[in-house]
């Protein structure tokens, strides 16, 4: 099993990434990151949703560089606290075994006024999980997401899908943007720990992430 950090990012906000990246960082036994938290809801941080989803030793959820107040970009989120997000804070902290780092929003989310996340990815060099919703104008999204990492040199893994299958929309994001097609995640009502594992585990093979 692969022991190399993998990024989960996403093409959109609220397309279910956080939930994907509990079921991945589960499956493989993993450390889970996010490195910037922008905003508290009613479930909490996404540490404390993955901490819940994914069954993993609260020691392998590991504690943000960043948590800021405002649930916004991280950029805004972060002078609004009068925060300066240090690149320095944002290195792949060490860990044995591997490690799941989520991302904030979409791949171009600006973490600092001349910095996106993708910026950041190139930085870690790390492979990418692209997550997009099966939802209208996900081609788009995906296929624009996908242009952005390839400009900064930013490896793809490949792309997960969360939410009803759509085939045409699916195969045709993987088509045209040549990348891998590892699964999709449905949408899982009630949304549990074990249902979770049981989805991630029907629709996704633990080597394609090695």
């Amino acid at each position: 099993m692969t022991t190399r950090p993998l990024i989960v990012s996403g093409t959109d906000t609220g397309i279910g990434k956080t939930v994907f990246a509990a079921a991945l960082a589960g499956a493989l036994g993993a450390h889970y990151w996010k490195p910037v938290q922008a905003g508290i809801d009613e479930d909490g941080t996404d540490a404390q949703r993955v901490a819940h989803l994914s069954g993993l030793p609260r020691a392998k959820v590991l504690e943000e560089a960043y948590r800021l107040a405002t649930p916004c970009s991280p950029h805004l989120a972060a002078e609004i606290d009068g925060v300066t997000i240090d690149p320095a804070r944002l290195a792949l902290p060490a860990v044995d075994g591997p490690l799941v780092v989520e991302g904030a929003g979409g791949v171009l989310v600006p973490i600092s006024r001349t910095e996106t996340y993708a910026d950041q990815f190139a930085r870690w060099a790390a492979p990418v999980v692209l997550v997009a919703r099966t939802q209208l104008g996900t081609i788009n999204h995906a296929l624009l997401s996908i242009e952005a990492l390839r400009a900064r040199g930013v490896p793809i893994l490949g792309v997960a899908f969360v939410g009803m299958s759509v085939e045409d929309s699916e195969a045709t994001i993987c088509a045209m943007g040549g990348v891998k097609r590892l699964g999709r995640l449905p949408m899982l009502a009630p949304l549990d720990p074990e249902g979770l594992r049981a989805a991630f585990a029907r629709n996704f093979r633990p080597e394609d992430f090695a």
